[in-house]
């Protein structure tokens, strides 16, 4: 989907999420402008060991994102289906930023999920007070 040579690490950085916006002009029957569509692509990147991590503990099925269906959450978005890249067409561009927004947001998420199956066989020492950032 996405090119993975256009994917240039961050040092210290891990997980990557590639997006592509692009728009049309929607054409009427008769060739007339309808207004525009708008697609939001995007695309998982991992390091090798990430990604022996989403083969060792089987996450290619983690939910990332959530959309509810009549009334039912449901997952929509999965680290499989990210690694594999996606992409929706959109009718107005405000809607596209939330969607954005909302992708960017989840994998917040993926480091600790990453630094948690890294610890298994492990312990972790917590102290307290804890301080109010953890």
């Amino acid at each position: 989907m996405i090119a993975n040579d256009s994917v240039k690490r961050t040092k210290g950085k891990i997980v990557q999420l590639v997006i592509k916006r692009d728009q049309a002009a929607i054409k009427g029957m008769l060739g007339g402008h309808k207004g525009m569509q708008f697609t939001l692509a995007y695309q998982l990147f991992l390091t090798p060991e990430e990604s022996e991590l989403v083969e060792q503990y089987k996450l290619g099925d983690y939910p990332v994102t959530w959309k509810t269906i009549q009334g039912t959450r449901v997952p929509g978005d999965t680290i499989g289906s990210m690694l594999r890249g996606s992409s929706e067409t959109l009718t107005d561009v405000t809607t596209l930023v939330g969607n954005e927004n909302t992708i960017k947001d989840a994998c917040d998420s993926l480091p600790t999920l990453f630094e948690i199956v890294r610890t298994f066989g492990g312990q972790e020492v917590v102290e307290y007070p804890r301080d109010s950032g953890s």
